[in-house]
């Protein structure tokens, strides 16, 4: 039979009575009353006794709140006695109603990018219909998975939009030492059905996408005409390199275009060669003024 243990907890009116295995998996349950304890039959029988306020159940004990009618140190002896007594003659604690959550399968595949210090995790199916850039664990609150992956000691930084993950390693790690160990968490943890992200946490920028650029109506003609250009024919390129171009400002006086690099993006080698070969002879060409110049504001 599975022996009890009483222990008290900081709240005087709360006291746990152990298992010495676990009673549920991954969940947790609160009951206030016999009408809400639909799912635990243990819980039921529990309320009619006149002193149980609430019943907690989860991971291997069940805590009890009781109403000052009573003090503990008088009747927890016999609450013990029948929950032995309940489990001894085959009482359920939780039913078990709630099919489990079948794991959606997903694929995920490692791709590398420019940056040698960046590889690109795909999914076949959308995590996030807006961009995210953490630096850092702290700025990660808004994603369950960032937080994740931060926990690997080499994972520096994290870009993710639509359908991928950027990751930035430190130098401690190759890729090829760790790549299908990242690759293979990321399966696990979005096939398990966790959140990925938490899209109504991330700061608005009003850099970020066009169609969420608050003050692009009252932007200068010439800064409009860029962020056009950067959206159409610039964005979708360093996308499928596993990063990001945020249109930052435009100064007039010396036609200088400044931007914002995500992702693999960001601290890229051969980033300054694109952004001057590559970005700042479309936009000569396309507004038709020679003296264009583009540098990245985090370069």
């Amino acid at each position: 039979m599975n022996k009890i243990v009483i222990k008290e907890t900081q709240n005087s009116a709360i006291l746990k009575f152990e298992f010495s295995d676990f009673i549920t998996k991954n969940k947790s349950y609160e009951f206030k009353n016999i009408d809400e304890a639909t799912e635990s039959p243990l819980a039921q029988k529990l309320f009619y006794l006149p002193f149980v306020k609430t019943v907690f159940i989860s991971g291997n004990f069940i805590a009890i709140e009781r109403y000052n009618i009573v003090e503990w140190n008088d009747v927890k002896d016999a609450v013990a006695e029948q929950i032995e007594e309940f489990m001894a003659n085959g009482g359920i604690i939780i039913n078990n109603t709630t099919p489990e959550t079948k794991k959606t399968p997903i694929t995920i595949y490692a791709e590398s990018t420019p940056n040698p210090a960046v590889l690109k995790f795909v999914a076949n199916k959308i995590i996030t219909t807006k961009t995210a850039e953490f630096k850092n664990i702290d700025e990660a609150f808004p994603s369950a998975l960032a937080k994740e992956l931060f926990k690997f000691p080499f994972v520096k930084e994290i870009f993710m939009d639509e359908n991928y993950i950027s990751i930035t390693k430190y130098n401690s790690s190759e890729w090829l030492e760790v790549s299908n160990e990242v690759r293979m968490f990321i399966k696990s943890f979005i096939e398990n059905g966790n959140e990925i992200i938490n899209e109504s946490l991330l700061s608005t920028t009003p850099k970020s996408e066009k169609q969420e650029l608050s003050n692009f109506d009252s932007l200068d003609t010439t800064s409009q005409q860029i962020i056009n250009i950067l959206e159409e024919y610039v964005k979708p390129a360093v996308q499928a390199d596993g990063g990001n171009i945020l249109f930052d400002s435009f100064d007039e006086t010396e036609k200088r275009v400044k931007v914002v690099l995500q992702g693999a993006c960001s601290g890229c080698p051969s980033s300054t060669f694109t952004l001057k070969n590559g970005i700042e002879n479309m936009l000569k060409d396309m507004l038709k003024d020679e003296s264009i110049k583009v540098e990245a504001v985090n370069a």
